[in-house]
């Protein structure tokens, strides 16, 4: 069983205008989920891109140090898959 699964849940309150709930609530609905789990659903897709760029940058940096690149066919053969 994954942690997630074992964590307990909790609740949370968050501030805002009747105007921005009101749109949040709107475009949860026309997209056929709950305002809870649209803006939770939000949060986590925001961490996972700025962990993707973070993963990125540091790939990028590491190709640009060292700029070597192997074949699919190279790739291959290393690993004895030809």
């Amino acid at each position: 069983m994954s942690t997630l699964a074992q964590d307990a849940q909790t609740t949370y309150t968050l501030r805002m205008k009747s105007s921005q709930k009101k749109l949040i609530s709107e475009y949860a609905k026309m997209h056929g989920t709950s305002m809870a789990d649209f803006m939770l659903g939000s949060a986590l897709d925001r961490i996972e891109d700025e962990m993707d760029m973070r993963d990125w940058i540091e790939a990028k940096a590491a190709y640009e140090a060292n700029p070597v690149t192997y074949s699919m066919d190279e790739v291959m053969r290393e690993f004895g898959l030809r």
